[in-house]
């Protein structure tokens, strides 16, 4: 099967892909994702990855296209990306000691019938943190540019004390249902 295009520019979703044997070419889908919201933070995910995932095959309408969007929220508050390092404190802080969800959609289309899915995961952050480590955390700039402040696959598992649901949906994409959907337009590991 010819490489699929990763509507993204995430180095994390193509090395998940490529560790599990998808070929993936990645390419800046261009969508301006503040364009892209809803109440709902599951359709605000659902939106955005069908719109990388459209911008993309609109450029490359003979090659599968995979578009996804995380979205992290408590019920109250969506978290993005922390805009600066007291952004990002204060977020950790407000964290502490609840649960909160990773809501990834994702979005396969081209050259046959599309298919989307959206994974969650509740994630439980630990209510013994203290501003030192949360501070120490912040300052090594790991989590600065990721959804929720963190990391989960590198240092900033210690900032959880369980999780619930696919693991692969943490890092970022829900990688055996993004499988189970290549199986069935034709991908097959080789």
């Amino acid at each position: 099967m010819t490489p699929i295009l990763l509507a993204s520019t995430s180095p994390w979703r193509r090395k998940m892909l490529a560790d599990a044997g998808i070929a993936a070419d990645g390419v800046d889908p261009g969508v301006d994702e503040a364009r892209w919201t809803d109440p709902d933070p599951v359709v605000t995910a659902q939106w955005r990855a069908r719109a990388k995932a459209d911008a993309v095959a609109r450029a490359h309408p003979d090659r599968w296209v995979l578009g996804a969007d995380q979205v992290v929220h408590d019920g109250r508050e969506v978290f993005g990306k922390p805009t600066d390092p007291a952004d990002h404190l204060a977020r950790l802080r407000a964290m502490r000691g609840r649960a909160h969800d990773l809501h990834t959609a994702w979005a396969l289309v081209g050259p046959g019938p599309a298919a989307e899915g959206v994974a969650v995961t509740r994630m439980h952050v630990r209510d013994d943190l203290s501003d030192a480590e949360l501070t120490a955390y912040v300052a090594c700039g790991e989590g600065a540019g990721c959804a929720g402040g963190y990391a989960f696959e590198g240092r900033g598992a210690f900032l959880f004390s369980r999780v619930d649901g696919d693991f692969f949906n943490v890092l970022g994409l829900p990688l055996l249902d993004v499988m189970t959907a290549l199986r069935a337009r034709g991908w097959r590991a080789g």
